[in-house]
């Protein structure tokens, strides 16, 4: 009897302090203000291009969705975002923005500390090649590995299983070059980054086996803002109902669904 007595008075402890708990008003205050800060990176495409006609995907995406919730857009570039897919590296904050974007993967840790919106696309490592290739097993590759957020361990352990010779890049244009002067046969990158550099030249985007991991892409919000989350929520089911962004992926991927 004590023991119930007991856990009656600590449920009705936690009630009395979530009931006094202040108000969540993170959507209010970005009406407020009129416009939802967004930090992304300087450049990551095809998420973020830099290019005003066609900002990228993360970009245009942003825009519908405060347009739907009826306030601008504001863009925060944070150049270190760019360097790999892991949040806590970034050194973002409250002050900077109300929402993170530009290459925010759906992981345990990434929950850990921000709310997630609902996935747009899929992303993991795929290889690029001007034309299809009967397997990468033993052939000679270019392996681009800035997305320090993607399983590096179970790319390493699949190029080695598979015999592959690999040749390691520090950028996109001199994995292109390589590729384009037959140095090496194909490369590896991240799967969207792939499919960005891929499409202009024609050449053949494969995703690797399914025992690599792939990640949900989302945009992430603080946690505790719970009101502006709804909010996106909300805007996002419509923009995926109304087709928007399929529209969107096909214009830089080519395809509906990644």
């Amino acid at each position: 009897m004590a023991s119930d007595l007991a856990a009656l008075a600590a449920v009705a402890a936690l009630l009395l302090l979530v009931a006094l708990l202040p108000p969540d008003t993170s959507l209010s205050e970005v009406r407020k203000k009129g416009a939802i800060k967004a930090c992304v990176p300087t450049s990551y495409a095809p998420l973020v291009t830099g290019d005003p006609a066609a900002p990228g995907i993360d970009i245009e995406l942003l825009q519908a969705i405060t347009e739907r919730i009826g306030v601008a857009l504001a863009l925060n570039e944070n150049p270190v975002m760019g360097r790999d897919f892991n949040p806590r590296n970034w050194g973002l904050n409250r002050a900077t923005c109300e929402l993170v974007a530009g290459g925010v993967v759906d992981t345990d840790l990434t929950r850990s500390f921000l709310e997630t919106s609902p996935p747009y696309a899929t992303t993991g490592w795929a290889s690029l090649s001007p034309e299809p290739l009967d397997g990468l097993s033993g052939r000679k590759v270019g392996v681009l590995t800035i997305i320090s957020g993607l399983d590096r361990i179970g790319l390493s352990s699949y190029l080695r299983i598979n015999g592959i010779s690999v040749r390691i890049f520090p950028r996109a244009e001199a994995l292109v070059d390589a590729i384009q002067a037959g140095e090496v046969e194909a490369g590896i990158t991240e799967a969207l980054l792939a499919a960005s550099l891929s499409r202009p030249r024609g050449w053949t985007v494969t995703q690797l086996p399914p025992e690599l991991t792939r990640y949900h892409l989302v945009f992430g919000l603080w946690k505790g803002d719970l009101t502006l989350k709804r909010a996106i929520d909300k805007a996002f089911a419509d923009l995926v109902a109304d087709g928007e962004v399929d529209a969107i992926l096909t214009k830089y991927l080519g395809v509906r669904r990644f």
